[in-house]
C-alpha cells in the first residue's frame, strides 16, 4: 500500500535517539549546558557552552526572548468510581477549561479532588475535554499553583527533584506572564548574568509573549499537513518591543529569536511590509521547510523530537539535509536532546 503525503513527511523528520541522549535534568549552572555553534556562510561547526555565547553573536544582534510563565497544569482527580484520572490543563474557556486526560471521560462525569474542587465533564472534542469547575474560573491558576504539578515532558522519566526544584528548573529566570503548559526550553539556558554580559556586548534584549500549548508540543496530525495549520497558541508582543524590533530590521541588524516559539510569533505577526503588525491574537502558523522567513534572520534552539513541527521550522533555516547532518554531529559529540538538553545557535 503506497505511502499517503503525511507518513512520508512524518518519515523525513524521523530519526534514531537512543533514550541515553534524552535530558533528565537540567544543566547546572543553567549557562553551562553546551552549544552548537553553525555560520551558514561558511558552513562552519563549533562546539562551547552558553556562558560564551556572546563570542558567536553577530554585531548589534536583537535577541527575543519568550516572557510567557509555566503554570502546574498537571492534576490528579478521582471518577466517583475511584478511578484515578490525569489531568493537564491546557486553556480556559469562558467560564469552562479545556484540558487533555490520560483515559477516557464521559459527559457528564464528576471529576473529583477534594471536597471543594471538582470538575463536571462538559464534553468531549477530538482528543480534548471541556470541563465545568465547581470553582470561579479566576480561581483557577491560585488552585493549581497550590495543588499542581509542573508539566515536564513524558520523556523525563527518571526525574526525582522536588515539585519546587522542578517548578524553579522547568521555568526561565525571566519568566512573567502565566498561561504555558510547556516552557519555551531554547530559553532555560540563560541566567541574569548572561543577559547581562550579551547587553554589555552591545546587543539588545527583547520579550514577547507566547502561551505555549498544544501548536508546540502535540504530536502532528494529517490535518495539519494538509491544512498547514497547527493548534492555536496566544501570543502578545508590546509596543516598545514591536518599535525596537521594526527599528533593528529597517536598519539590518540581526534578529535572533529565542526559540521556535519566538520565531513562530514574529513570522505570525509580521505583514507584507516587513513590519510587525498584528500584536496581539492566536497564532496556528506552520512553518515547514520550504516557509520563506520574513522577519527572522537567525535562531538559538534546542534539539526537537523526531517527527516534529518544531523539526520542520528549524529546517526553513538550514533545509533538512543539512539538519540532519548537524544532529548527527550533536550525537556524535555526546549533546543532550531535548526540554532539558544542549542547543544550537545558527547564525
Amino acid at each position: 500500500m503506497a505511502k499517503s503525503n503525511f507518513e512520508k513527511l512524518l518519515e523525513d523528520y524521523d530519526y534514531d535517539l537512543p533514550e541515553s541522549f534524552i535530558a533528565q535534568t537540567a544543566a547546572t549552572p543553567r549557562d553551562s549546558a553546551k552549544l552548537l555553534i553553525y555560520d551558514r556562510e561558511t558552513d562552519r561547526i563549533e562546539i562551547d557552552t552558553y556562558k560564551n555565547l556572546t563570542k558567536y553573536l553577530p554585531k548589534n544582534s536583537v535577541l527575543v526572548f519568550n516572557q510567557t510563565k509555566v503554570i502546574p497544569a498537571r492534576l490528579y482527580v478521582k471518577k466517583p468510581t475511584g478511578g484515578k484520572v490525569e489531568l493537564l490543563f491546557l486553556q480556559k474557556e469562558g467560564e469552562n477549561i479545556r484540558v487533555l486526560a490520560n483515559t477516557k471521560l464521559s459527559e457528564n462525569t464528576k471529576l473529583i479532588f477534594n471536597s471543594d474542587i471538582s470538575f463536571n465533564v462538559i464534553e468531549k472534542q477530538n482528543a480534548e475535554y471541556i470541563l465545568k469547575p465547581s470553582f470561579k474560573i479566576s480561581e483557577l491558576f491560585e488552585i493549581l499553583e497550590k495543588y499542581g504539578t509542573t508539566p515536564i515532558p513524558p520523556y523525563i522519566k527518571y526525574n526525582s527533584q522536588s515539585e519546587k526544584a522542578l517548578r524553579s528548573d522547568y521555568q526561565t529566570v525571566f519568566a512573567k506572564e502565566k498561561g504555558s503548559v510547556a516552557a519555551p526550553t531554547a530559553s532555560l539556558h540563560f541566567t541574569n548574568e548572561l543577559l547581562e554580559n550579551i547587553k554589555k556586548e552591545g546587543h539588545d534584549v527583547c520579550f514577547i509573549t507566547l502561551h505555549v500549548n498544544l501548536g508546540t508540543f502535540a504530536k502532528l496530525t494529517q490535518e495539519h499537513v494538509e491544512k498547514l495549520k497547527l493548534h492555536e497558541e496566544y501570543f502578545e508582543i508590546s509596543n516598545e518591543t514591536a518599535s525596537t524590533l521594526n527599528n533593528a530590521k529597517r536598519n539590518a541588524r540581526t534578529i535572533i529569536p529565542i526559540g521556535t516559539t519566538v520565531a513562530r510569533t514574529l513570522e505570525s505577526a509580521v505583514n507584507k511590509n516587513g513590519e510587525l503588525e498584528k500584536l496581539n491574537g492566536t497564532t496556528d502558523l506552520f512553518i515547514t521547510e520550504d516557509y520563506p522567513l520574513k522577519f527572522v534572520d537567525s535562531m538559538i534552539t534546542n534539539f526537537h523530537v523526531p517527527k516534529s513541527s518544531l523539526l520542520m521550522m528549524v529546517a526553513a533555516f538550514i533545509t533538512r539535509k543539512k539538519l540532519f547532518e548537524l544532529y548527527e554531529y550533536a550525537k556524535t559529540n555526546k549533546f543532550r536532546f531535548f526540554s532539558f538538553g544542549d542547543g544550537m545557535l545558527i547564525k
